[in-house]
């Protein structure tokens, strides 16, 4: 009588991590996603650690994510984890008000956004 089990939405052979609420414009946080895209994750997660961009702190806490995931929850091979996907959407945005002179104000937009990052484990002929 009780619910059956959500399939899965990757392959077997991957694991997947969603950072949902990361504080900043989601054209910012493309920039830091492209970087990473393909790549092995330990390469990922160099190139992440000495980033100089303020959005690679979130996404590097993302892919740590995903591989924990992968480690943990699927029994996958850390060392040949490659960064499959890595997609950035838009989430809400705060909106806020500052005040101008003569009594008016203006609009203050503080976009959130989202990011999901799908590794997978790749055979070692195929690296």
């Amino acid at each position: 009588m009780s619910k059956e089990k959500a399939p899965r939405r990757v392959a077997d052979n991957e694991a997947l991590a969603v950072g949902t609420q990361i504080r900043g414009s989601a054209q910012k946080l493309n920039l830091v996603a492209t970087l990473i895209r393909g790549r092995k994750v330990e390469d990922a997660l160099n190139i992440l650690a000495f980033s100089k961009k303020a959005m690679a702190v979130d996404v590097r806490k993302v892919l740590a994510s995903a591989i924990a995931n992968a480690e943990n929850n699927h029994n996958l091979d850390v060392d040949s984890l490659v960064v499959a996907e890595a997609s950035v959407g838009k989430s809400f945005t705060m909106k806020r008000f500052h005040a101008r002179g003569r009594g008016k104000s203006t609009r203050i937009l503080k976009p959130f956004s989202r990011v999901r990052i799908v590794v997978r484990e790749q055979a070692e002929a195929e690296a």
